[in-house]
């Protein structure tokens, strides 16, 4: 079953921030992965409010979970550490 990467993030050190972004995306298309949603406009009607969202669409679980432990994403999301505050999750779509 296809699955989603999605992220909610608040950016607080942008030039961190980009070096981080720019090393995810490879990963992400390394894996497969295709952005659906990369931080456009939204409507929070539940929890904390973070003003950067990401939606990747991965062919599963494991792919995306490969990606995520990369030594490719490990290397960007050494950027994004002191640059942002964020959740990420990994859920398998009904599709």
């Amino acid at each position: 079953m296809p699955a989603l990467w999605i992220a909610h993030v608040t950016v607080t050190d942008e030039e961190a921030y980009k070096k981080y972004a720019a090393g995810a995306t490879v990963a992400i298309a390394d894996h497969g992965g295709t952005f659906i949603a990369r931080g456009g406009r939204f409507v929070q009607l539940e929890g904390k409010e973070r003003p950067r969202n990401v939606v990747a669409r991965f062919a599963d679980v494991e792919t995306a979970e490969r990606c995520y432990h990369s030594p490719a994403y490990q290397a960007a999301l050494e950027f994004a550490k002191g640059a942002s505050e964020r959740e990420l999750m990994i859920i398998e779509t009904t599709e």
